[in-house]
């Protein structure tokens, strides 16, 4: 039996992004994806990195400024535009065959993660393990995929997507490289 950590992912706060590391302590040269994230005014807040582990496992790591004090569902859409101004042109979560959510007994989507809770200073700095997302299959598609960050939390359970609230932020998911991820 799965617990809720693993199927949501294991969440680790941390205090600046780091990744995952082969033996001889190199980054390895697994397949990533970022994102740099832009708020509805157009400004730059931040950057998503996904890379995947040896394990085959996604690590990806968040960090965000300038976000409202709260939970914040976040997720990855299926569709690599934020054009629209509400971000609604991002699609819906990257699904696969799962329904949304943890506490949904057919789900969690490739896409859900863990809700963030931000403080008062509007900095998100966390770190997911998400055993359902697959770099090259979900993020790196012919339509790509966005991350969004939601206006409130994520319930794991209504469908098709939390009732999550309004897309305050997104960022299309780009192949990246080791030398684009920032130093730790």
């Amino acid at each position: 039996m799965r617990t809720l950590a693993t199927a949501a992912g294991i969440a680790l706060l941390a205090t600046g992004p780091t990744f995952a590391q082969d033996s001889g302590d190199e980054l390895t040269e697994r397949a990533i994806a970022a994102a740099e994230v832009m708020n509805q005014d157009g400004e730059n807040i931040g950057s998503v990195y996904v890379q995947e582990t040896e394990s085959d496992i996604a690590h990806v790591t968040i960090a965000l400024t300038s976000i409202p004090e709260g939970v914040h569902g976040v997720h990855f859409h299926e569709t690599g535009d934020c054009s629209a101004d509400d971000f609604s042109s991002a699609g819906g979560h990257i699904a696969g065959d799962a329904e949304h959510g943890v506490r949904s007994a057919g789900g969690p989507h490739p896409g859900d993660m863990p809700n963030v809770t931000v403080q008062s200073n509007g900095i998100v700095n966390v770190e997911y393990f998400n055993e359902r997302l697959d770099v090259m299959e979900h993020l790196m598609d012919d339509d790509g995929a966005a991350f969004i960050v939601h206006s409130g939390p994520d319930d794991y359970v209504s469908q098709p997507s939390g009732d999550a609230g309004n897309r305050i932020a997104c960022g299309v998911i780009e192949a990246a490289t080791v030398e684009d991820m920032p130093a730790e």
